[in-house]
């Protein structure tokens, strides 16, 4: 199963930022579920960038998993996204840096209402 999704990456630093071809995993209760491949970018300082991409659930993982009905029953799914993206880091034009951002994501999905929210961490 697949699912459209809208990756955004913020660089509120004062250097540009270039990575290579990540991937995202969606883990449901410790399992991966979903991968989601994330095209090489270069984000400019200060910007953010929305990118278009599909996540390829594997709705067998998610349907023998013992806590999907209680978590249907109880109204929502809590999903993990992760994602590591190795790059550079260009400042000025001059120096550059090896840089490695890590992204981690908690998902909820609300059944009833239809809703999703996230909140994120970011580490470089």
């Amino acid at each position: 199963m697949s699912l459209g999704i809208v990756v955004a990456i913020e660089n509120p630093n004062y250097g540009s930022f270039k990575y290579k071809n990540p991937t995202s995993y969606v883990t449901y209760h410790g399992e991966v579920v979903g991968e989601a491949p994330i095209e090489q970018r270069y984000v400019p300082a200060r910007h953010k960038l929305n990118i278009t991409t599909s996540v390829e659930l594997k709705a067998g993982k998610l349907l023998i998993n013992p806590h999907l009905l209680s978590d249907f029953a109880g109204g929502s799914l809590n999903l993990t996204s992760t994602a590591m993206l190795p790059g550079k880091v260009i400042v000025l034009n001059i120096f550059k840096f090896h840089a490695t951002v890590y992204n981690s994501c908690n998902i909820s999905d609300f059944i009833s209402p239809q809703k999703v929210e996230s909140m994120c961490k970011l580490k470089l």
